[in-house]
């Protein structure tokens, strides 16, 4: 498989994509003054966990906390475990992670 990084910068605009075998797998266009922040990494605390929603709130340094949903914090080895085991929806809940533990 073929894959290729495509960038282009013209201010205000920046666009990349990425190929693989010539057909686009992935686009990312980002303009000034509105930089994404989905798919950054960021150092941050827990500031508030919501169980009933399986959630928590970091605190990231900016003026929001982000929002972390549970499969978002699942380790890849319970992600691999449960895929060789039956579905989500069918294993009992004491089985499955839970944002408080996690």
């Amino acid at each position: 498989m073929r894959k290729e990084l495509l960038i282009n910068v013209t201010p205000p605009e920046t666009r990349a994509a990425i190929t693989e075998d010539g057909l686009a797998a992935e686009v990312f266009h980002e303009r000034g003054g509105r930089q994404s922040l989905v798919g950054n990494v960021y150092l941050g605390r827990v500031h508030r966990v919501l169980p009933g929603m399986q959630a928590a709130f970091v605190s990231i340094g900016l003026d929001r906390d982000a929002f972390l949903y549970v499969q978002d914090v699942i380790p890849r080895a319970v992600e691999e475990e449960a895929e060789e085991g039956s579905a989500e929806e069918d294993r009992p809940a004491a089985a499955r992670p839970r944002i408080d533990d996690l």
